[in-house]
């Protein structure tokens, strides 16, 4: 109880309640006591604050930053991780679609469009007497050369135009020889003009006269012959003239000349010899026989005799038969000489009036001389008439090609059109490409135009398939346990995995290309749009 007293228990009631009353107030006081203090203390702070402000955003930010990085963290998931903590998916299959259609096996190439086989056409002048002055014939481009058509005309005479590869090199004139006279026979005779065999490769008589035909033909005289030839003819002429009237001279003296004796004289000496007969018989038959006087009648008989036969052996025409002679074979040399002379002068060819071009005709591209200018070096380029496409291929590639394959390449428009192989001929050394020629089918001039110069892709059909067939990738193909080839078909979703339903059909293969191969069903059925499987 002491104790209690000591603690206040035992105090009275009033004073109790004062104790009481002073604990209650005792922490309003406190309180009030204390809202300076921390009202000051905020003060402080929002001093520090004001004064570090950006101190303090930048630290704010920072710890937002912390706190935003650990809840995304927390809660995000990247894609990789959520995909690893997936579980993987079911393996599809790889399938394409059956195709239907013209299966073909096609070598591309690039092809440059230009009038074929351009040459530069250069005229040989040297036996021009003078400056080679052009003097009209000056083609246009464009113009078309064929044969006997005139390309220039220099110094007032023609160039003309024939058919063949080897150059004009020398005049050809009466006895020349060789490729060249073999050339000039057979490219006249392609315009219809005789100039003798062709395989003869002698100038002869018939060439010279084809050349007078072919100036005759071109609308021009013939070129003018050696000096000197015409007086040559001329005189070889008179010669002959003179040698001719020799030998008729010669022949009327040989039949005036009387050859042996004349008749009456023949008739006398007949009898002389007679009448020296009958006087020998009668001294014979005389009695007495007078032997000296039948002696001198023997004398007279032979005397006789022997003039009868040399009556008339003192007229002799030998002279004159010398002369008709010697004045033959004059004439003979004479008329020699004439066909010598008249061969000299008969029309020769000067090469500067020829101009040889293979595969007439030939259209004009460029023309680099004038009228009234000096033909120096090359006056003109010309090329084939018609359009060509020149490409190369690999050997490969270029075995697969022969001439008469079709091609096509597509115009300026965007419209396939169609060519043909002209020839393929091999390159040069081991890794040398091959040259492809090609003719496309009839353009238009206006076709042309755009295309000249062009560079354009060709298609060359190798192989192609008899109308529509079924086609496939070549992975889509399997071996059978028999080796026979199959397809799988896929007749599920293709999603499903190996789950998905298929069936084989087996097939035989037909025409390859590089992306794909005909196959014709054997066993089960395929058709356009069924998916086939190339792989798992």
């Amino acid at each position: 109880m002491a104790g209690l007293g000591r603690n206040g228990a035992d105090r009275p009631a009033g004073q109790a309640s004062g104790l009481g009353l002073l604990l209650e107030e005792a922490p309003d006081r406190a309180q009030e006591q204390d809202v300076p203090a921390r009202s000051s203390a905020w003060a402080g702070i929002i001093t520090v604050f004001q004064r570090n402000r950006t101190l303090w955003i930048v630290a704010a930010a920072a710890v937002l930053s912390l706190v935003a990085g650990l809840l995304l963290g927390r809660f995000l998931v990247s894609p990789a991780d959520a995909a690893g903590a997936a579980e993987p998916p079911v393996p599809g299959l790889v399938t394409v679609p059956v195709q239907y259609g013209q299966l073909s096996n096609d070598v591309t190439i690039r092809g440059e469009v230009a009038y074929a086989d351009p040459v530069e056409v250069r005229i040989d002048t040297t036996s021009i007497a003078g400056p080679a002055v052009v003097t009209g014939q000056v083609p246009e481009v464009g113009a078309e050369l064929k044969p006997l058509s005139i390309a220039l005309e220099v110094a007032g005479r023609p160039v003309m135009v024939l058919p063949g590869e080897l150059p004009a090199y020398r005049t050809l004139s009466l006895g020349a020889s060789g490729p060249d006279v073999v050339q000039f026979k057979t490219a006249v005779r392609t315009v219809g003009i005789d100039a003798g065999d062709p395989s003869d490769p002698v100038f002869g008589a018939d060439a010279a006269n084809a050349v007078a035909t072919l100036y005759a033909a071109a609308g021009y005289s013939l070129p003018e012959s050696e000096e000197g030839s015409a007086e040559s003819v001329r005189a070889a002429q008179e010669s002959v003239r003179m040698a001719e009237q020799g030998l008729s001279s010669a022949q009327n003296e040989l039949a005036m000349t009387p050859v042996g004796a004349t008749p009456v004289e023949i008739r006398e000496a007949d009898n002389a010899v007679a009448a020296a007969q009958r006087e020998l018989a009668a001294a014979q038959q005389a009695a007495p026989r007078d032997a000296l006087q039948i002696g001198n009648l023997v004398d007279a008989l032979e005397l006789a005799e022997l003039r009868r036969q040399q009556i008339g052996a003192d007229r002799t025409d030998a002279p004159q038969r010398a002369a008709v002679d010697a004045a033959a074979v004059q004439l003979a040399q004479a008329q020699e000489d004439l066909v010598l002379a008249e061969q000299a002068a008969l029309p020769s060819l000067p090469a500067s009036e020829v101009l040889y071009l293979a595969d007439l005709p030939r259209r004009v591209d460029t023309v680099t001389t004038a009228r009234g200018s000096i033909l120096e070096g090359s006056s003109m380029t010309v090329s084939g008439a018609t359009l060509g496409l020149s490409g190369s291929a690999a050997e490969a590639d270029a075995r697969l090609l022969k001439a008469g394959d079709k091609a096509s390449f597509d115009l300026p428009d965007g419209t396939p059109h169609a060519a043909t192989i002209t020839s393929v001929a091999a390159g040069e050394g081991d890794s040398a490409r091959w040259t492809v020629q090609l003719q496309p089918d009839p353009l238009t001039p206006e076709q042309i135009q755009e295309l000249q110069g062009t560079n354009v892709r060709v298609s060359i059909a190798v192989g192609a398939t008899d109308g529509d067939v079924l086609s496939v990738p070549y992975a889509a193909l399997t071996a059978g346990p028999g080796g026979e080839t199959r397809v799988e078909v896929v007749e599920g979703d293709p999603r499903e995995g190996e789950r998905t339903a298929t069936r084989l059909v087996v097939v035989r293969s037909g025409l390859a290309t590089p992306g794909a191969v005909e196959v014709i069903p054997v066993e089960g059925e395929l058709a356009e749009g069924d998916l086939v499987v190339v792989g798992k």
